[in-house]
């Protein structure tokens, strides 16, 4: 198959490597050049997209992201970004859209539990212009597309959650917080095109809900820190976010456990 990636960061790269290897032909749209030798890239801006002198497309990855989380940029970004790119695929005979969302649309804040049918309600104004980036791509492609909402992506390095440990004391109430390892998302991304048949939209998450002040206490007790105290534990925020769509599908994830991935990079470290 001829696969396109509207967007080529991170997550992308790793997606368009495993299905060059599987023998896909693979081409990218991005804003800055790209170099990866197994693709042939295209520097277009999304808002004014010509892929007329691509060969027919058979598969498309959107995966795009702001420059800024302001409203205007989502606006610009997720929802501005439709009407252009539906334009240019209109000649191509594409067979699936598989467009990366986020877990924003599901507005539930006090620790809710939430799966792959649990209804969409937004609370604000980013989640909902994601929403409506969703609704326009399945306006667009109603059989085709293929919504992607993750959770908490990590990857590599664990700066972020050392900085927090040692600069929290305190931490406001309990909160609910979900992940999944970039290399998972990226394999369940490229594993769709096995698949033959889809869901309309996939959660992707580890399925592990964790209490966020309880990742930081885990973090200050490997670096040996002083422990946080809870200022209001009866005050509940976040949500428990469960993959059943991913887990349905036979896909096995490789980081099923963020702790033993932290533990990991933490030897590294300090090594």
């Amino acid at each position: 198959m001829h696969i396109v990636f509207i967007g080529y960061g991170k997550t992308s790269q790793r997606v368009a490597k495993q299905l060059f290897a599987q023998g896909h032909q693979i081409s990218t749209i991005s804003r800055s050049p790209k170099t990866d030798r197994f693709a042939q890239h295209y520097t277009q801006d999304i808002h004014a997209l010509d892929l007329s002198q691509l060969a027919p497309i058979d598969w498309v990855y959107v995966l795009l992201s702001p420059d800024q989380s302001s409203v205007e940029g989502y606006q610009q970004t997720y929802v501005d970004s439709v009407a252009p790119i539906v334009a240019a695929l209109a000649s191509h005979p594409v067979k699936k859209v598989v467009v990366v969302s986020s877990t924003r649309v599901y507005g539930e804040n006090a620790g809710q539990k939430i799966d792959d049918d649990h209804p969409v309600q937004p609370m604000d104004e980013q989640g909902h212009l994601l929403w409506e980036m969703e609704r326009l791509w399945q306006q667009a492609y109603p059989e085709q597309s293929i919504i992607i909402r993750p959770s908490g992506i990590y990857g590599d390095s664990i700066a972020r959650m050392c900085k927090l440990a040692k600069n929290t004391s305190i931490y406001p109430n309990t909160h609910w917080s979900n992940r999944i390892h970039v290399d998972d998302l990226a394999g369940f991304l490229a594993y769709l095109t096995a698949l033959p048949q889809h869901q309309p939209s996939y959660i992707v998450t580890n399925a592990q809900p964790t209490l966020l002040h309880e990742v930081l206490e885990w973090f200050q007790q490997q670096l040996a820190l002083p422990q946080l105290t809870v200022a209001h534990p009866e005050r509940v925020s976040g949500k428990r976010l469960y993959a059943t769509h991913l887990q349905q599908s036979g896909f096995q994830l490789q980081h099923a456990d963020c702790f033993q991935d932290y533990a990991a990079l933490l030897a590294q470290q300090s090594d």
